[in-house]
This record gives structure tokens, C-alpha cells and sequence, in this order.
């Protein structure tokens, strides 16, 4: 028979008495054999979820501070879970500059092209290369500004390239609208400083878990 705690009575006082039962504190000893497979499992958990935490985050703190879709910086951001043996995971951040027509919905007009707040003057919404439309612009327009058109190479010939291309045989170079994301380091540091104690936290509460999940299944 199992016996667990249990309280006694006799004309001059009470005693309780607190111990575990046959049961349980067997439970206990076998739990603890399994602490290094269940701690981690635990571990892996808890930096896959602070993986997740922090792409959601880092995405809708660049999104809000650079008017970007925040659709569109989740695909900047890659995160690797740990997998197998492996004890920790990683988290990738593309900061090269972005398509403006991947910001937002684009809108053509008479006079340009506007999307997520950003108006660009003479340019406009055209497929040239791939199955997406993107916006351009004639480098020869009086509205050509280069900031609008970040980290563009020139190339003579056709084809992809970086940003410029040579349209009809280059007489119309064009240039290719995108947002620079070098504003957006600080974003990626400042949740990055976050991590530490996330994680800390979610690890508690899958630690938790394990052993809850233990006692209750014992």
C-alpha cells in the first residue's frame, strides 16, 4: 500500500507529517533519470519560441520605424531552429536595400508611383524583369533622384542586374526604386539585447512543463 503524508491525534497535541509516497517519490527518481533528455527538449523549445519572439519584434519595429510592410521584412529575416543535437539556433537579418514595390501595394498614377507613404515622381509600375512588376524609372527624367534608387550598379548589357539594367539595347537605362535598410541596424541590436532574458523566461516555463507533464502522466 502507498503512504504519503498523513496527520496523527492524541489527547495532548497533533502531529502532520509530510513525506511523499512509495509512488511518487519513485516517480521522482525516475524523473531524474530523465532530467538531460527532458532539460533538453526544454532547451530546444525555448530557442525555437525566442527565434519566433524575436523575428515577430524585429519585424514590426523596422516595419513601424521605416514604413515598411511588415510582411516584407519577415522575409528578410531567416531564423534557423535547432534541430537534432545542436544547442542553439540562429536568427538571419537581410539588410540590403529592398524593392519598393515589396513595401506596400503600389499604385501607378499620372505622375508617378506612390506606396507605404513614399511618392516616386516620374517613375512607374512596369514587369521588366521576372513575373512581378517593379517600379523604374528613366535615369535621364528631371525626377531621377539616386537616394530612391539605393545600391545600383550600372551594366551595359542585358540582363538582371543590381538595380540598373540597359533597356533597348542601353538608350533607356533604367533604375529600379528601393529603400535602404541601413537605418534599420539598431532595430536588430536593441531586440537582440532582449534575448538573454526571453529566453530565461521561456526556458523556465518549459522546465516547467516537462516535470508537470512527468508527475501527471506517473
Amino acid at each position: 500500500m502507498s503512504i504519503g503524508s498523513y496527520y496523527g491525534s492524541s489527547a495532548s497535541g497533533g502531529m502532520l507529517t509530510i513525506q511523499s509516497s512509495a509512488a511518487g517519490l519513485q516517480a521522482f527518481e525516475d524523473f531524474a533519470k530523465l532530467v538531460p533528455k527532458a532539460a533538453a527538449v526544454a532547451q530546444r523549445r525555448a530557442i525555437n519560441k525566442t527565434l519566433g519572439w524575436l523575428r515577430t519584434h524585429i519585424a514590426r519595429a523596422v516595419g513601424r520605424e521605416e514604413r515598411i510592410a511588415v510582411a516584407a521584412v519577415r522575409q528578410r529575416l531567416r531564423s534557423y531552429p535547432v534541430a537534432g543535437r545542436a544547442a542553439s539556433g540562429k536568427l538571419w537579418f537581410g539588410l540590403n536595400a529592398i524593392e519598393s514595390s515589396r513595401i506596400g501595394r503600389a499604385r501607378q498614377n499620372g505622375k508617378g508611383v506612390s506606396v507605404a507613404g513614399r511618392r516616386y515622381q516620374g517613375a512607374f509600375l512596369k514587369k521588366v524583369y521576372g513575373s512581378k512588376a517593379d517600379i523604374w524609372i528613366r535615369t535621364a527624367s528631371k525626377h531621377f533622384n539616386s537616394g530612391d534608387y539605393p545600391d545600383t550598379t550600372v551594366s551595359s548589357s542585358r540582363g538582371a542586374s543590381s538595380g540598373w539594367i540597359a533597356e533597348n539595347d542601353s538608350r533607356f537605362p533604367l533604375a529600379k526604386a528601393k529603400v535602404s535598410l541601413e537605418h534599420a541596424h539598431p532595430h536588430f541590436d536593441e531586440w537582440v539585447k532582449r534575448a538573454h532574458a526571453r529566453l530565461l523566461e521561456i526556458l523556465q516555463q518549459e522546465l516547467n512543463f516537462e516535470l508537470q507533464k512527468y508527475l501527471k502522466g506517473a
